[in-house]
């Protein structure tokens, strides 16, 4: 959707996306290399219990599935800046589903405008484990 069609408030749901252990495992060998995500003997002395996901890789995986029911299509012409607070931890087989709205858009030329997209991420006993306040420069429609 272009800027101009867009507007606060307008929310989309995600579907739910499965934290999978072995791919929570391999994507931490990659990118978190740390014994709280990989190794599940460390894992089961701490607090948790057990593994827990990486916080990138919980977003990126409801990431996916906002993508499937984007707002910006092929108006985006470019991310601007990402925030993501882990609220709770993701553990292996949780279900994730995210809640996306337009909370802020700013006109910045004929051309384009930057539109803030929170998205709530709750698993699947509801309690809400990440936020994510992304900005994406948008086109407007030019007459």
């Amino acid at each position: 959707m272009y800027f101009d069609d867009l507007k606060i408030g307008m929310t989309v749901e995600t579907e739910p996306a499965v934290i999978k252990k072995d791919k929570m495992i391999e994507f931490a060998k990659d990118y978190d290399n740390v014994p709280l995500h990989t190794d599940e003997e460390y894992a089961k002395t701490t607090h948790f219990g057990q593994l827990i996901a990486p916080g990138v890789m919980s977003f990126l995986t409801v990431w996916a599935k906002y993508l499937e029911v984007d707002f910006f299509g092929e108006e985006l012409l470019a991310g601007k800046s990402a925030k993501i607070e882990w609220m709770k931890p993701v553990f292996a087989d949780d279900v994730l589903t995210g809640k996306a709205e337009i909370t802020n858009m700013v006109k910045r030329s004929e051309k384009n405008g930057i539109v803030e997209l929170t998205i709530e991420v709750f698993n699947q006993k509801g309690e809400h484990v990440i936020t994510n306040i992304t900005e994406a420069v948008v086109k407007c429609r030019i007459p």
